[in-house]
């Protein structure tokens, strides 16, 4: 399998900062410069003064020796903004050239490239969180994903495709990555396969992926991913980039015919020549429990008895930046302990002892404590140069009217925020979801939500939610709250009183659309 060695990256960094310095002194624009710090993994923010930095890692496989450069970093470059995202990547926000160059670079001596982070090169895999480690799992997909990473990582020096891409795996039905709906995702199977499907994804225009091959080898996944950039490249579009992704590829060719091509493309990959068999070494966790135990809300049992996984999601993925350092403090002793982060903006801690495990709770206390307190959000349009609405500082308006109801956990879902369509917070698959928007009223433009309500990511039960309205971002936390108050005063929690009001969300919501 081609590979590229994450210090041959060093070689295309001068570049960068030639032109980055050119766009900080102002002889460079913003979209022009957009254009070419994506696929560096950077981009500036919307108010031009200041940039973040996407640290890409398979399936959020956050090493002790990458947390440790992570957090030594944002010591080092006093980073005060964080974001863990629904990409499984860190984002560092507000940073100056001289951090993003220095980031950039250490990075790659510790595995972390941000190469292809942005821009229309294959993007973070997306895998399970807790793959190797769950209960329950068809099997362990990372290391699979992690080769598919390193190959997908060789697409970014060759064609470029009409728009990013972005593979998921996925170890069973929770289906956390949305494997059913990416541009192309491998959904394990009991039997120790995967079955494909591709042309998929949220935003504009979201479509669920087709199945287009079932019973697939693990050791043969890298055919399927080539065939799916050469279909990409000879049946996307590339002169309207908004009809750009995979998934406007099931309009153009229809259901059948994209089937058809990427099969086209798939039977020229074998017939190549290409040895692109995988051999991958599947490392099993050795570590035993010692006996000690640890119980609560945060504790998940894992598959090797006597150990541990404890969840910490901080409010919209952003932990104090001096969190990073707090866990790794704690951690680095600790015995094939690591961490990951999930795609609803979670960091699991894992491998854990019941003793290690209390540590870790005590040192992750200031995340979320309720369900709904877990709620997702993207980093939202005052840092997003796209955002159109700040969904962190909706997310942090509603909560806080949870908290001031007193409302019992359970009685509100997790809720997904987007601050635009593109869905970077899932808003399409939530329970409850909200995208922003606007609503012009006697002539003044006021801040806005839309509505979305009962989506599902789960597999075989995926749904896009339906859109119900707008309603007016201030009116947002009244709307939670009335709606949970309905749902306490059945006795139920969330979930069983929608089951039972299949309309009740709706009749709570009509007070408030506009």
């Amino acid at each position: 399998m081609e590979t590229i060695n994450p210090q041959e990256w060093k070689q295309d960094l001068p570049a960068f900062k030639e032109k980055t310095d050119q766009f900080y002194a102002g002889e460079l624009s913003k979209a022009d410069y957009k254009g070419f710090s994506g696929g560096y993994g950077s981009y500036a923010q919307k108010d031009g003064k200041a940039s973040m930095i996407r640290l890409r890692m398979s399936g959020g496989h956050l090493t002790k020796n990458k947390l440790k450069f992570i957090a030594d970093s944002i010591k080092t470059y006093n980073v005060d903004k964080v974001h863990l995202t629904t990409c499984q990547t860190i984002q560092l926000h507000n940073l100056q050239p001289e951090a993003i160059y220095g980031i950039m670079e250490g990075g790659l001596d510790h595995g972390i490239v941000t190469m292809g982070g942005g821009g229309d090169f294959p993007r973070n895999v997306t895998v399970s969180p807790l793959s190797g480690v769950e209960k329950g799992e068809y099997f362990n997909v990372l290391p699979y994903a992690e080769a598919a990473g390193e190959y997908l990582m060789t697409f970014i020096k060759k064609e470029v495709m009409p728009r990013k891409l972005k593979v998921g795996f996925s170890n069973g039905p929770a289906n956390e990555t949305h494997a059913t709906f990416r541009d192309l995702g491998f959904v394990a199977r009991e039997d120790g396969n995967f079955d494909v499907y591709s042309a998929g994804g949220l935003g504009n225009n979201a479509r669920f992926g087709l199945k287009v091959a079932e019973n697939v080898q693990p050791e043969k996944i890298l055919y399927y991913i080539c065939a799916m950039r050469e279909t990409f490249i000879a049946h996307g579009n590339y002169k309207q980039r908004g009809r750009a992704r995979t998934r406007y590829m099931q309009e153009t060719l229809g259901e059948e015919g994209y089937i058809k091509a990427f099969h086209e493309k798939l039977d020229e990959v074998f017939a190549s020549g290409q040895d692109l068999d995988l051999h991958v070494e599947i490392s099993e966790v050795k570590k035993q429990g010692d006996g000690s135990k640890v119980s609560g809300k945060r504790v998940i049992d894992q598959k090797q008895e006597g150990l541990y996984a404890v969840s910490y999601h901080p409010f919209g993925g952003c932990p104090k930046p001096e969190k990073l350092g707090e866990i790794y403090d704690v951690i680095k002793d600790m015995d094939e302990v690591e961490a990951r982060i999930s795609p609803d903006e979670t960091m699991y801690i894992i491998n854990l002892t019941g003793d290690e495990a209390k540590k870790v709770l005590d040192a992750t206390d200031d995340g979320a404590e309720t369900l709904f307190e877990t709620s997702v959000s993207c980093i939202g349009a005052t840092i997003c140069q796209v955002g159109l609405r700040d969904s962190q500082g909706l997310l942090h308006k509603v909560i806080e009217a949870e908290r001031e109801a007193g409302l019992k956990d359970g009685s509100l879902p997790k809720i997904h925020i987007s601050g635009c369509m593109s869905s970077c917070g899932t808003h399409q698959i939530g329970e409850i979801g909200f995208h922003g928007s606007m609503k012009v009223i006697d002539k003044v433009a006021h801040s806005a939500f839309v509505l979305h309500i009962n989506g599902s990511d789960l597999q075989g039960k995926e749904k896009m939610g339906e859109e119900v309205g707008i309603i007016l971002e201030e009116d947002i936390p009244q709307f939670l709250v009335k709606l949970g108050q309905a749902v306490e005063s059945e006795e139920l929690n969330f979930s069983q009183w929608n089951l039972k009001h299949p309309e009740g969300i709706k009749e709570i919501a009509k007070e408030y659309i506009k």
